[in-house]
């Protein structure tokens, strides 16, 4: 074989690699779903997001919570028999209030039992979506969120105190507008936080809760662990399956020319030290 030809097919092998490592991903993700499902008796469904990267230019894209995201769950959702279980594997920075309030209330709706699955992180939307489940089963690192609205990248609650500490003829129309935005965005989010934490609470610690989560006294990314959930009173256990950790491994995120994160492999056991003479 001449050596033109061996460059042009080891060209085609290196531009066939990602399709086929990608294509050997999304059937392992399948066989690991079936193995869930199996063990649980459920329908698993997943909502993961990583940064992905454009395929020629190498951009990175934040992926987040859209509508698409919503019509592909509701979609599953709908046909799972209404008294099969759910369990809906998140991990997801957030996204469009409209697509997450879609889906946890398709969830709500559905007469099974909902477990969600949160192996690393649930934020903003994804905790509003977890809200539904009748059972919360995080890792012990694991983390939610504050789902209080962010109107222009802003937080709601800030614009509301601009406006609240400030004389108002030194605020711009648009501050103003945004902060009326934002009130009737909290206002929203409380209402529809209250109705699903009643499934777990009386109406008053369900509003009581709502309002925590909504009004702001964290920052957007405030960390809420497995622990400080509990004490929320939260329905949330730390027991999360192995199958679970082992599905989230077949989402990896884009290969970096140089990796960040690197380790050896497990060391042996230690044999005990020999007394000496």
């Amino acid at each position: 074989m001449a050596i033109g030809d061996l460059f042009w097919l080891f060209f085609i092998v290196m531009a066939l690699q990602p399709m086929l490592r990608q294509r050997f991903l999304i059937l392992a993700r399948a066989r690991k779903i079936m193995q869930l499902q199996r063990k649980r008796g459920s329908r698993v469904i997943t909502l993961v997001h990583r940064q992905e990267t454009m395929r020629l230019l190498g951009f990175p894209l934040v992926r987040y919570i859209d509508i698409d995201d919503a019509e592909e769950i509701i979609r599953a959702i709908r046909e799972t028999d209404p008294e099969t279980p759910i369990d809906i594997v998140l991990h997801t920075p957030g996204g469009l209030v409209i697509a997450s309030m879609q889906i946890a209330a398709a969830l709500r709706r559905h007469g099974g039992k909902i477990t969600a699955f949160v192996p690393h992180l649930a934020l903003s939307g994804g905790t509003l979506i977890a809200l539904a489940a009748d059972r919360i089963v995080m890792a012990p690192h694991a983390m939610l969120g504050p789902i209080d609205p962010q109107i222009g990248g802003v937080p709601a609650a800030s614009l509301a105190r601009v406006v609240r500490e400030k004389p108002i003829a030194e605020i711009d129309d648009q501050t103003l507008i945004h902060a009326d935005i934002g009130e009737k965005a909290t206002r929203q989010l409380r209402a529809a936080a209250t109705e699903l934490l009643m499934r777990h609470m009386d109406a008053d610690k369900a509003a009581a809760l709502a309002d925590q989560l909504s009004r702001g006294d964290w920052t957007h990314d405030y960390p809420i662990t497995a622990d400080e959930a509990i004490a929320l009173g939260l329905p949330v256990t730390t027991d999360l399956p192995d199958e679970v950790a082992d599905l989230m491994a077949l989402y990896p995120q884009p290969m970096r020319t140089t990796p960040s994160v690197e380790y050896g492999p497990t060391p042996e056991p230690r044999a005990p030290a020999r007394p000496r003479r």
